[in-house]
């Protein structure tokens, strides 16, 4: 396998973005956005945009005890966590740890990510009986990373 194979970086030092990477980093910018909208509603105690139906209640899921954790809301935790998937993506192929470690750590962070958003699927579902848009629209986010980690670390795993 080239150097450029295995780290992602070109003779001339240049960072080599695949369609998958440029995807996820595309996908997580997503994410942030919706996590920082979902953080600063609840911190600030504004008022949400949400969907009028009887399916859809931001307030009763926003409200409940699943939205927070140790005392911090889910949405911060999660722009924490898209946070650094972004730096994972951006620096992926400029520091050591992360050329030889950078793909299973995102498969890591995105297996559990994609758990937790099962989990709160059916607490959405069964528990609270109401749905939030901005949360599902996030949690078909992490799916989407989830499923171009597995690709990419599949790619990654074959042998040359």
């Amino acid at each position: 396998m080239t150097t450029t194979q295995q780290t992602g970086v070109s003779a001339n030092s240049t960072p080599r973005f695949s369609v998958l990477r440029i995807a996820s980093i595309v996908l997580v910018l997503g994410a942030l956005g919706i996590s920082a909208y979902l953080s600063y509603v609840k911190v600030f105690n504004a008022p949400m945009a949400c969907v009028a139906s009887p399916a859809f209640d931001c307030g009763t899921v926003a409200a409940s005890k699943y939205s927070m954790f140790l005392g911090i809301p889910i949405a911060v935790w999660g722009l924490g966590v898209n946070l650094g998937l972004l730096g994972i993506l951006l620096l992926e192929d400029r520091i050591a740890l992360l050329q030889e470690y950078g793909l299973m750590l995102l498969f890591g962070i995105l297996l559990f990510g994609t758990l937790y958003s099962i989990w709160l699927i059916v607490v959405q579902a069964a528990i609270l009986g109401a749905f939030c848009p901005w949360c599902l629209a996030h949690e078909v986010i992490v799916f989407a990373l989830f499923g171009i980690a597995i690709v990419r670390l599949s790619r990654d795993m074959q042998p040359a």
